[in-house]
């Protein structure tokens, strides 16, 4: 693509396809409810497609992709005044589709992605685009439309969260003969 041209909607249609998965598993970071992923990645699609004018070509479009889920998605909790307590997907639902189900690293994962998803909503947000999606602290910063100091604020209070979690011992029982 050049600089001086719009992206065109078969050229929107295209990028879409390619990211469909990551958008849907930042739908589900976002909302925990598969049903509501679903709509938010619907509706993602839609208003791409309708505001493709609006991407900046020679930028990364899976950003824009996903600046353009969570803005959505904050519209949602706005129009709907928070969605609290609906339908959340244990992490065990997250999951591939594993035949050793009692696979080390697959329990493993499965505790990490627990105490991911017991953080709060905007440290694990942050977690999610900088660790799984591989942005830049600054394009996680853009994408959430916040400071790039908040995204590092954020960061540094989930590894403590998640780093206090793993080196904290389960209470010593007593043993009674």
């Amino acid at each position: 693509m050049t600089e001086d041209r719009n992206i065109t909607s078969t050229e929107v249609r295209q990028h879409l396809a390619a990211h469909l998965t990551r958008m849907w598993r930042y739908a589900m970071v976002l909302s925990r409810n598969k049903d509501v992923a679903e709509e938010l990645v619907q509706s993602t699609c839609v208003r791409a497609l309708e505001r493709s004018a609006q991407y900046t070509p020679g930028t990364r479009i899976d950003r824009w992709l996903f600046t353009v889920l969570h803005s959505v998605w904050i519209n949602e909790l706005r129009a709907q005044r928070v969605r609290m307590g609906q339908g959340f997907v244990e992490s065990d639902e997250l999951l591939a589709p594993d035949h050793q189900q009692h696979n080390e690293q697959r329990m493993q994962y499965a505790k990490v992605m627990q105490r991911v998803g017991q953080l709060p909503e905007a440290q694990r947000n942050a977690v999610f685009l900088v660790y799984v999606e591989g942005f830049t602290y600054q394009e996680a910063a853009d994408t959430l439309a916040v400071p790039i100091g908040t995204i590092m604020s954020r960061l540094a209070a989930a590894r403590t969260t998640l780093a206090s979690a793993v080196t904290a011992r389960p209470a010593v029982q007593e043993k009674r003969l």
